[in-house]
């Protein structure tokens, strides 16, 4: 992006240009060529064509980055009804960096962050995704560098297993087979995949076909909770080792001449409420570049908070947090290998998660996701708009406090709480029935308030006008972009939520992780209409060429026509849906019993925001900070409520 004073000299030189080609006399080329008149316009035309191409060339790649940038822009301006940016000013404006970020909204993530940010970025892009249509080009286009992932390469191992942990304090897990055959299909270094689980677990040694030893490391115990060890045997996938030389190579090539490196560290997309376990690679490249070139990279968190996620015209927010750095002192252990290193690459690794929990609303499920975003709308100030970073800051007050407030109660939250939670999805759930938003909720209370109990003048008057400018609205708004909605949008929207959703099921099926397989959607929605937009466009210039009359001219401003007014359509719907859902309360007084329903809504928002607003005057001042900060820490706090997660965990094994 070009600073202020940038964009005033650009400006001045623009203007400069054109003084010169109007007036002759001060024209340089022509004063050149009065000159020298053995010279040709043609000459000075041609070498100027050379220096362009030359420079074209020797540009080539930071030009593609541009107009990719560009076009992505637009992508987002259209598929996304608005997208905030928070942190801009933790972004090094300068040297190398490395952006993490979580992997919510697949291919459309690192299209987000490429856009809210004003340093070149190249991802790290999954093997699988590079060779695939569209999407490998653009990744080539941004100066991505392929990692082959094993999950990509993950097979069935054949026959059954079981595992038996012999003491708690083992450094490795005995497992038993039953028609597998360990020595030709595992190699040490290898790992192994229980069912319903994502983390795969290293292979520390084979003895024969049906024993091997696995290493126990951070989650293992946990994943192997799941699974009905020791009495049954269940199958397993195997997940060859990757050799990644060649990808640490390009990227330390990359952080080494100042550029900056993207990175998703929980290695796939997923559409979960929380972060899934972090991939250590991170670590190991931020310690590999302080040990091989002195330089000790900032790691920037990156928050995408998207609302909506999966749909036309969501909402998004991305947050910059504040850098993490590698400790000096630790580079002598990550030397020394072994345990040492494994050691400070975890320390670090549980750093650069923290400070992505700070630059996120993390919640343990989709229900507890619900309850806090409405106990954040019910919280705040009704009329009071809140700006990102606000939103942001409260969504986490919530969160963090409702996580501190479960682990106080060890997991065992009293009546009054489990009632009130119980409310706030009842009063979720209703409002989604009923097809209307918590602020409209309020405008029912304030026409109650206005026109009391009877039929009231005011109500006939004002209220039915409002009505009926609402309607008149959405006829104009809808005879106008009727037309260029169909013919240009309406092919193009159907395709592609048809090709979306089949992808969503063909992805949740093959996936670990996945909830209902959100994540995929809107990127699938994007690249089917990145190929058939311009296919749709080509079809109606060829039946306009064949079919009419129109001369080149004519023909040209249609075919040109067809992006502004495919945008323009896009824009009047959306209007057109603001009225639909503004009109839609007044709809529903309609039917007796929606009309009965609306009108107890009001009282029940009351109860609740008193209610709510109770408990936390209750419970605040137990969370500290969290409920009398200021301006927070929040790396600090995710920190301190992971350590308090952890002992009580102890805690609880202790007991058992």
């Amino acid at each position: 992006m070009l600073s202020e004073l940038d964009y005033t000299k650009a400006q001045l030189i623009f203007f400069y240009i054109i003084v010169l080609l109007s007036l002759d006399v001060l024209n340089p080329v022509k004063i050149f060529l009065h000159v020298f008149p053995a010279i040709s316009p043609w000459h000075i035309a041609t070498l100027a064509i050379g220096c362009m191409a030359y420079t074209f060339i020797m540009n080539l790649r930071p030009l593609i980055y541009f107009s990719t940038k560009v076009f992505f822009h637009s992508i987002l301006s259209i598929f996304f009804n608005d997208v905030q940016v928070v942190g801009r000013e933790n972004i090094p404006k300068y040297g190398p960096v490395i952006f993490t970020a979580n992997h919510a909204n697949q291919f459309m993530d690192g299209l987000m962050i490429m856009c809210t940010c004003q340093r070149t970025i190249s991802y790290l892009v999954a093997e699988k995704s590079w060779y695939r249509p569209v999407i490998g080009h653009l990744a080539w286009a941004m100066g991505g560098v392929p990692v082959k992932r094993a999950q990509d390469s993950a097979m069935k191992g054949a026959g059954s297993i079981t595992v038996a942990i012999e003491s708690a304090d083992d450094d490795v897990i005995h497992v038993v087979g039953k028609g597998t055959k360990f020595s030709t299909e595992l190699k040490v270094g290898d790992k192994i995949r229980f069912p319903k689980s994502a983390l795969g677990i290293k292979v520390a040694s084979i003895e024969n076909d049906e024993a091997m030893c696995l290493k126990v490391e951070d989650g293992v115990l946990d994943a192997i909770a799941t699974q009905p060890f020791p009495d049954d045997y269940v199958t397993f996938d195997i997940l060859p080792r990757i050799d990644q030389k060649d990808v640490f190579k390009n990227v330390l090539e990359k952080l080494a001449s100042g550029g900056t490196i993207g990175i998703f560290p929980e290695g796939g997309s997923h559409d979960r409420t929380d972060l899934l376990p972090l991939k250590v690679g991170v670590a190991l490249i931020a310690y590999s570049e302080l040990e091989k070139d002195g330089i000790n990279v900032p790691i920037v968190p990156v928050g995408l908070n998207y609302f909506r996620a999966h749909r036309f015209r969501g909402k998004a927010t991305v947050e910059f947090g504040s850098p993490t750095y590698i400790e000096p002192g630790t580079l002598k252990d990550y030397q020394k290998g072994g345990a040492d290193k494994r050691r400070v690459c975890n320390s670090l690794l549980t750093r650069i998660e923290n400070s992505m929990r700070s630059v996120i609303v993390s919640v343990p499920d989709y229900d507890t996701m619900q309850v806090i975003h409405a106990a954040r709308r019910l919280y705040r100030e009704d009329g009071i708009t809140q700006t990102a970073e606000e939103r942001q800051d409260m969504g986490r007050r919530f969160a963090e406090g409702y996580k501190r407030m479960l682990l106080s109660v060890n997991g065992e939250p009293p009546k009054e709480w489990l009632d009130l939670q119980s409310r706030l999805l009842a009063y979720q759930k209703e409002l989604t029935a009923l097809g209307i938003r918590d602020y409209q909720v309020v405008g029912l209370d304030y026409e109650e308030a206005e026109l009391g109990d009877g039929q009231s003048k005011g109500e006939t008057v004002l209220h039915r006008m409002n009505i009926v400018g609402h309607i008149t609205h959405l006829l104009f708004i809808g005879m106008l972009a009727a037309l260029p909605a169909m013919l240009l949008n309406l092919p193009v929207g159907l395709a592609s939520r048809i090709y979306s959703n089949r992808k969503r099921k063909a992805a949740l099926a093959a996936s670990k992780v996945k909830v209902k397989g959100y994540d995929v959607m809107l990127s699938e929605r994007v690249l089917c209409s990145i190929v058939l937009v311009p296919t749709l466009w080509v079809t109606y210039a060829a039946l306009l060429f064949f079919f009419t009359n129109l001369d080149g001219p004519a023909l040209a401003v249609c075919v040109t026509s067809f992006p502004l007014f495919s945008y323009w359509s896009i824009m009047a719907a959306e209007s057109g849906m603001v009225d639909v859902k503004d009109l839609r309360p007044y709809v529903m007084k309609l039917i007796p019993s929606a009309r009965r329903r609306l009108t107890a809504l009001p009282a029940t928002r009351k109860a609740l925001r008193k209610d709510l607003r109770k408990m936390i005057r209750l419970i605040g001042p137990t969370l500290g900070e969290l409920y009398y900060g200021k301006q927070l820490d929040w790396q600090k706090i995710t920190l301190e409520t992971r350590k308090m997660t952890s002992s009580t965990e102890l805690e609880s094994k202790k007991d058992e």
